[in-house]
């Protein structure tokens, strides 16, 4: 993931018509359907994971962010990101938005942002963190799993 410099906390503003975003009853119920947790490539990554022999847990409240796979003991936090909502290729792609760019451009933005603060609080916290994109996860899964016992291999080594 890009590392952005963002002066400070991103305000977004509220999608709704009094703010004059619009949308379609059609596009409400699509993006109504959009999940936050266990999703496709998500679900991929952890019986990958699981198949292989680590254990952890999933969506954790405890921990920044909600990692989608945690596992405490080797201080290991995964996050499975979607392209859209965790800007990938940011600087490229949001220039193509066309609708209700007042609205998105800082929410995608504040996401990124987010995501940096979350990475920071969990690295003080001693965690290793991974975020893999989720076309990575769909075209490479093994390279990211490869990624993660590589980790795993040389964190149970030097204990």
């Amino acid at each position: 993931m890009a590392e952005y410099n963002f002066p400070e906390k991103i305000k977004v503003p509220r999608f709704e018509e009094a703010a004059g975003f619009y949308t379609t009853p059609e596009r409400s119920e699509l993006m109504a359907k959009i999940r936050s947790e266990n999703t496709r490539p998500e679900i991929m990554l952890r019986k990958a994971l699981w198949a292989v022999g680590l254990r952890f847990r999933v969506h954790r409240r405890n921990l920044p962010g909600k990692p989608d796979i945690s596992n405490q003991r080797l201080k290991l936090a995964i996050f499975v990101d979607g392209e859209f909502w965790h800007g990938y290729q940011w600087e490229e792609k949001k220039h193509k938005l066309r609708s209700n760019r007042d609205f998105w451009i800082p929410k995608i933005e504040r996401n990124i942002q987010r995501d940096q603060e979350v990475n920071g609080q969990l690295r003080r916290l001693g965690f290793t963190v991974f975020r893999f994109w989720e076309r990575e996860v769909k075209k490479e899964l093994g390279a990211c799993v490869k990624q993660v016992l590589d980790y795993v291999e040389a964190t149970v080594r030097f204990r």
